[in-house]
């Protein structure tokens, strides 16, 4: 039985029966059939199916919203801007898909060549509880306008949002079967990948289950993107607007409540403004308001799991045991929720798992360097390559650092790390390969197809 629990209360909200390996099988097959008419329709006819879903969801903004927030504890005014983000790139898609898989023409010795992009088949989306409408769209959205199907996988504690997704799907007009739920545990998802009906896997997720999966799928040659964790760096140089980027800072690093791959996590400062952006941060950390996320005055909700919540604290524990400084926070409210404060350490360094690990949670971990130099190294000086960020008021300086120094995947100059359909999305090294959204998002699923003509 997978069960769905309100991390504020830490009620039941639901308890779903497990799919068997028959339905499963049923439902890959009946996506599998739908593909191959769904392949054969026109750019027309998919993107007034996909700005009806669009429509759905900014008309179902709110009552979507409510789903998000009761599962996985976001606050509700997030929990509105994630559905209509959604709604954004459904739009983006709609408008620019066939633009993006046009046929390229090459010229050759052939009388005609040119590349066409056809599409794969069945995608298997693994998704993440953090954002549970926004990581499912942000796939389906541009797969679907390519003409793939898709069959997702979400987390158990977010089965409600799952099942709210397929139905958006299925009023806009799509498919019954083009887009379908597993209700599956993912000890279950091996067999899954191996289905000779699914043609490639997408998987947002910890680098564990990222290595789990690509080692199914590269076994029966079936392509993934992976996107993994984070532990982004935000550089705040010697010329920094302290007050301003102190206030960008704590909004990134509690976005989400603090979970999100992309969030801030490991603050670097040069020595010359350390003191004055550890005294602003720590004071604006502790202005948050955490409680019930359906009160639009509280800034922060539960964490999404009370197992999260205190493999969260272990982390804070264990890095204090090595020598960080706690500030502000760091120790678990006498509630029944699963609820962390904001929380702040310092003396950070190498070896500690603020240093080390990604803190998916509200805790942000401060490491004081000499120099710019210094701030760069410290940056690139982890497993991970998602997200980073610079602050300068030297704006020639920032993009200096964010296209030729810094080693991830998004790098942005005086603003925090977000996604965006407009921009590719992802990361290097431990926080995966492939990209999704934009036009390399578009392609990622697709038969990149040579045609001769001599």
């Amino acid at each position: 039985m997978i069960q769905s629990i309100n991390p504020a209360t830490r009620e039941k909200i639901k308890v779903y029966k497990e799919m068997s390996k028959t339905e499963i099988n049923n439902i890959i097959l009946g996506s599998y059939n739908a593909f191959t008419y769904w392949k054969e329709t026109d750019f027309k006819t998919r993107a007034l199916y996909m700005k009806n879903a669009a429509n759905i969801l900014r008309n179902r903004r709110v009552t979507l919203a409510e789903i998000t927030t009761l599962e996985m504890g976001k606050p509700i005014n997030q929990s509105k801007a994630e559905v209509e983000k959604c709604a954004s790139v459904c739009d983006y898609y709609s408008e620019n898909a066939e633009r993006f898989l046009a046929d390229d023409l090459v010229m050759t010795e052939a009388s005609k060549s040119y590349i066409t992009y056809r599409p794969l088949g069945v995608v298997l989306a693994i998704m993440p509880w953090n954002f549970p409408f926004w990581q499912v769209f942000r796939f389906a959205a541009p797969n679907l306008m390519a003409g793939n199907a898709g069959v997702l996988k979400h987390s158990s504690n977010v089965t409600g949002c799952a099942l709210a997704i397929e139905e958006v799907f299925r009023e806009a007009g799509f498919p019954g079967d083009l887009f379908r739920t597993l209700i599956v545990s993912s000890n279950n998802i091996k067999p899954i990948i191996e289905n000779k009906n699914i043609s490639a896997v997408t998987l947002t997720g910890s680098v564990s289950a990222g290595k789990a999966v690509a080692a199914v799928a590269v076994s029966v040659l079936k392509k993934t993107v992976l996107e993994l964790g984070g532990s982004d760096p935000y550089l705040i140089l010697e010329d920094a607007d302290i007050e301003k980027v102190a206030e960008v800072c704590v909004t990134s690093r509690l976005l989400n409540g603090g979970q999100s791959c992309i969030a801030a996590k490991r603050f670097i400062i040069v020595d010359a403004v350390y003191d004055e952006f550890e005294k602003l941060f720590v004071q604006k950390m502790e202005s948050k308001k955490m409680g019930d996320p359906f009160n639009t005055e509280n800034d922060l909700g539960p964490q999404a799991r009370v197992d999260l919540r205190d493999e969260l604290h272990q982390q804070v524990i264990k890095s204090i045991e090595k020598g960080a400084k706690l500030l502000t926070g760091g120790l678990v409210p006498n509630v029944k929720g699963a609820y962390y404060p904001p929380t702040v350490l310092s003396n950070v360094a190498v070896g500690m798992p603020a240093y080390e690990e990604e803190l998916f949670g509200p805790v942000a971990a401060l490491i004081k360097v000499r120099d710019e130099e210094e701030a760069i190294y410290t940056a690139n000086n982890t497993t991970f390559g998602l997200g980073a960020a610079v602050f300068t008021s030297s704006v020639e300086n920032g993009e200096r650092i964010a296209k030729e120094k810094l080693n991830a995947g998004c790098c942005f100059v005086n603003d925090f790390v977000k996604s965006d359909p407009r921009l590719p999305f992802g990361g290097i090294k431990e926080s995966g390969y492939g990209r999704e959204l934009s036009f390399p998002g578009i392609k990622e699923f697709v038969n990149a197809k040579t045609v001769f003509i001599k």
